[in-house]
């Protein structure tokens, strides 16, 4: 199919570690990028159920992978297909698709010198379906050069995020949780304005956002999310486990750090409930779950805050901006305003969504991908080093033409 070389628009397809579905976003960068639409396709549950058990090492993960790949694809390219149909505009005018695909395993810089991470995805399938260019396998060059393939979202961030007077902490609450630290760029040093630069922007992983408490609330009631926090809101934090969950090493790594399901999983929280807190009741464990995701973020916040290349902002305006799934728990954000308060670099920060700065708080990630596919487009590297620990910029993910 011919389609303009001009065409500056892309879409971004993503499912996360909350496994609840696709979510496709229709950017257009013509001047200022703006989400033209945005459309979701939610997971069965038998499918969920079989994208978690290939999380771990289990019989014919090869073949079964294989086709939970295929079924992915399918998925990806209905929900392309039905967001631009719904805004009429035809296949051929898209310039490319950003697609992440679904991680199963993400073990960077273990194993052997590199380590991998596993997505999901047939990109010449939804090449195929499509009949757009697919843009996929975002992090694999990263790791190649040394990084952890993750998080990918903060150069994104501070291409659409950063102020020019404000510090802004743009926090991903999905699965995981993840952050990206955005200076303010009047106090950054003109020789510091590079992408690049240490002092214009880091980010990391902080650990588990929704996926235990989403993990917990199945266990205990049958349904698949906490919808609003309202279960955890009517439990007490038990501060002796909080205090216990918080030991986990992860915790206090200094970046560039990510992680996954691989750490995070029903494993690692049976561990900790044994057998010292196996009486707890089911909600109170919940709000205890919710109170885990907003300390270690806070704790991660204030630690990287403290570190001599943030002090450039130390006296600038604070917003900590909330986006993914996570920015639906009133309990979870009420957590994150009222723990605040015991961290002495986060006691005067605004605590608010990614709406208030125009991007919806549930598209923020797709948006993501379609911005990462005009990168590979143009050219241009999409990854931080000091964010990943990759020796340098790289221009990430591989191109399959339709």
């Amino acid at each position: 199919m011919n389609r303009p070389r001009d065409s500056n628009l892309f879409m971004g397809l993503m499912s996360g570690t909350s496994l609840d579905g696709v979510d496709a976003v229709l950017v257009d960068f013509s001047t200022t990028p703006r989400p033209l639409g945005h459309a979701f396709t939610p997971f069965a549950q038998a499918f969920k159920e079989e994208l978690l058990s290939l999380n771990a090492v289990s019989d014919n993960e090869l073949h079964r992978a294989a086709l939970a790949s295929n079924a992915l694809s399918n998925l990806y390219a209905q929900t392309c297909k039905d967001l631009l149909e719904r805004l009429e505009i035809p296949a051929q005018h898209i310039r490319a698709l950003g697609a992440h695909g679904q991680t199963i395993r993400h073990q960077p810089q273990a194993h052997d010198a590199w380590g991998y991470s596993s997505q999901l995805l047939s990109g010449h399938l939804l090449a195929e379906l499509t009949d757009i260019d697919v843009i996929h396998d975002f992090r694999s060059r990263d790791i190649a050069a040394g990084g952890q393939g993750a998080p990918l979202v903060p150069a994104f961030h501070q291409y659409l995020f950063q102020s020019e007077k404000t510090l802004r902490v743009i926090l991903n609450i999905g699965g995981m949780s993840n952050v990206s630290i955005l200076a303010p760029i009047k106090t950054v040093p003109a020789a510091s304005t590079a992408p690049n630069s240490r002092f214009t922007v880091t980010g990391f992983d902080c650990g588990p956002g929704n996926v235990l408490m989403d993990l917990w609330c199945l266990k205990h009631t049958g349904l698949t999310y906490d919808k609003g926090g309202q279960w955890a809101q009517g439990g007490h934090v038990n501060e002796a486990l909080l205090a216990q969950l918080l030991t986990e090493p992860f915790f206090h790594l200094p970046p560039p750090k990510s992680t996954g399901r691989d750490l995070f999983n029903a494993s690692w929280l049976e561990t900790h409930l044994t057998p010292r807190f196996e009486r707890l009741s089911a909600q109170d464990v919940q709000a205890t779950l919710c109170a885990l995701t907003a300390h270690s973020i806070l704790q991660a916040i204030d630690a990287c805050l403290k570190a001599p290349a943030h002090l450039l902002g130390s006296h600038a305006p604070m917003e900590l901006v909330v986006c993914g799934g996570g920015a639906l728990n009133a309990t979870l954000m009420n957590a994150l305003k009222s723990r605040a308060g015991l961290f002495s670099t986060l006691a005067k920060m605004r605590l608010l969504d990614s709406d208030a700065l125009g991007c919806p708080a549930q598209q923020v990630e797709a948006f993501a991908f379609a911005w990462l596919a005009r990168q590979r487009v143009l050219g241009l590297s999409a990854n931080l080093p000091p964010v990943t620990g990759a020796k340098g910029p790289r221009v990430l993910g591989s191109w399959i033409q339709a």
